[in-house]
């Protein structure tokens, strides 16, 4: 599946970041996930963003973060989820169930997007 792609230099990074929602977006829709919200923020300075949250049709709600890149080089867009991202990811998810009376189980995903491709990384992650 081909994503909008900007040369260097054109659109703003958060258009790109935007753009590269909008494909994960689709991506994940087409593999029979729901959105439920997206970029979900915590309150106040320090808190988390998630990307997406989804729900699996076995009633799993899926936080997702998106990662784009031109290329591979220097580890690629999955080398940019650092320890300390996930941290924050975990964060704002814990958060986000706070308004849930019995959480459904739950995962966190990364979308990948580099040149032209996508991959999806199911339970990249865990809350430890």
């Amino acid at each position: 599946m081909a994503f909008p792609q900007f040369k260097a230099g054109t659109g703003t990074t958060k258009q790109r970041g935007d753009a590269a929602e909008d494909a994960a977006l689709r991506y994940l829709q087409d593999h029979g996930l729901r959105l439920l919200e997206r970029n979900y923020r915590t309150p106040g300075r320090g808190g988390g963003e998630i990307d997406l949250i989804m729900r699996a049709a076995d009633g799993t709600l899926v936080f997702v973060e998106v990662r784009q890149r031109k290329s591979a080089e220097h580890g690629g867009a999955g080398a940019s989820v650092s320890v300390v991202k996930q941290r924050r990811i975990v964060f704002a998810a814990r958060h986000y169930l706070m308004r849930w009376r019995a959480p459904p189980p739950c995962r966190f995903d990364v979308v990948l997007l580099e040149g032209a491709g996508i991959q999806w990384m199911q339970a990249a992650f865990d809350a430890s």
